[in-house]
This record gives C-alpha cells, structure tokens and sequence, in this order.
C-alpha cells in the first residue's frame, strides 16, 4: 500500500535517542495505557522521555492530564510540517516527561498526505531535525489500526512494542501486524526491530488467561517480556484523573508491574544498543 523503497533515505536519527512505536491494531489491548505507564516508569528512573501521541482519539494526552483547550499544537501540525517537535511539546505532570498532543485534526490527516512522495515519512522527518534532542526515549502511541498514522510511526522508530491483551483472540491479528513490521523493514526502515510483546490485563484466577500466556510464549518465545500485566482497578481509575498510575497509586499491582516492564526495556535496549 504505502511501503514502496525509498532508496537513499535512511536519514542520520539522533543515537542518543531511541524511538519504540507501541502499536497492535486492535483496540482495548492497553496500548495507550502501556504508553504512558511505560512512559511514566522510564521517566522515572532519571531518562528524559517524549510521547508522540498519534491516535486521533488523543487519549494518552488526556491520561496525562493534557486538556484538548491546552493543546494549541499537536501531532498533526507536526505531521504537515506546520510546527516542530521542540515548538509541539508539552510538559506533563511527571517530571521528565513531555507529551506531543493530539487532536481530532489528526482524522483528516490520510487525505492530506495521501498523494505525498514522503507519506510515510512524516514523523521520521520531524524526528530527524530534531537534532540536539534532549530525550533519551521517544514512545510513539498509535491508533488501533494498521494506517498511515501508524506506518509513520513504524518507519520513524528503532522498534516495535506490542501490548497483546490476556484473552482468546490474542494471537488473531498478531501475525498480521508482524507481517508489517517485515515489510517496513524490508522498504523503508532496515533497522526496525520488535522490541518485545507485553501480555496486559492478566487475570491469574482465569484459567483462560492463563492458557493464552502458555500459548503465546510457546509461539513467541524470547520477544515475550517475563513482565505481564495484571488486570487492575486502579490502573483502569487513574486516566479518569489525567494521571498515569504510577503517579495515581505507586504501590498498586498495576504500577508495579508498569516499573518492572521498563526495567525491562532498558536490558533489552542496552542489548540492541550493543548489538
């Protein structure tokens, strides 16, 4: 569709930055909630770290307590070249964490790049001129499908986190987004990788839940993370008050888990990096 080679652009990313696209293309996976806690964990522990919220729904930028008055510019002017990241990003409540907003101007955002040579490489453009980046980690939020918005994101990251939810159609739709991932590497981005595969909303009393962790382990082997992802009330309360968990309740299951997974991320990408 829009993977056609672009040979001879490969575009000279800040090393110091490394930018991981969380996407799965279905919804209610806890993709946007992966983001942020994710987001929230590495900030954390002393990395400066940047969302670029690319779903049009704008919901990681309202978990962060980001009002829709407030955001006077966006992913969107990004994307059409209108603004620059460093103009575009917002400081949140967490320290050491900004946030690129979105806005439902991002809906009509396909129909105005559609014809552009460099559709799909919008994002990483942007990206590239920030060269003096003060951020160590650049999380991409993507809607929940496999779109224009979510191949810029792909073709402008170092690699792919897949949140995949603990039930029966976990793997359906899995290999598909895989096969994206192949074709992005094998056109536009050589380098992309699948950072890994976060198993969320487990519910160890269901033996269901359980099955499905087995299964996709024994599918997926090693881009598993051990971390999962426990099914949790404050976790589900805490967009509700603009707040990622790990800032709304610390000690709770969820929050714990969240810090655990980007300790995680930091051992692989140390790995990556050495690699």
């Amino acid at each position: 569709m829009f993977l056609e080679r672009m040979d001879g652009w490969q575009g000279a990313m800040n090393k110091r930055t490394r930018i991981i696209t969380v996407a799965n293309q279905k919804g209610g996976v806890g993709k946007t909630t992966t983001a942020i806690n994710l987001a929230t964990a590495l900030a954390a522990i002393g990395e400066k770290v940047l969302i670029a919220d690319l779903d049009p729904q704008g919901n990681a930028s309202t978990g962060l307590g980001i009002d829709r008055q407030a955001r006077l510019l966006s992913s969107y002017d990004v994307l059409t070249g209108r603004s620059t990241i460093a103009d575009a990003a917002m400081e949140t409540a967490v320290p050491g964490l900004s946030i690129i907003p979105s806005t439902l101007d991002l809906l009509g955002i396909e129909m105005e790049i559609s014809e552009a040579p460099d559709r799909v490489l919008k994002l990483r453009r942007a990206l590239r001129e920030a060269e003096d980046s003060p951020y160590s980690y650049v999380l991409v939020d993507c809607p929940p499908s496999l779109n224009l918005l979510t191949l810029n994101a792909m073709a402008a990251a170092d690699s792919v986190l897949v949140p995949l939810q603990c039930e029966f159609f976990a793997l359906e739709g899995l290999s598909q987004l895989l096969e994206t991932v192949e074709q992005i590497k094998g056109s536009i981005n050589p380098s992309l990788t699948i950072q890994g595969i976060v198993l969320t909303m487990f519910d160890r009393r269901n033996n269901l839940a359980n099955q499905v962790v087995e299964d996709v382990r024994a599918h997926m082997g090693d881009a598993v993370y051990e971390t999962v992802i426990p099914r949790n009330v404050r976790v589900s309360e805490a967009p509700s008050y603009g707040k990622p968990a790990i800032l709304y309740d610390l000690k709770c299951s969820g929050s714990q888990a969240y810090l655990q997974l980007a300790s995680e991320v930091i051992r692989r990408e140390r790995r990556l990096r050495a690699a």
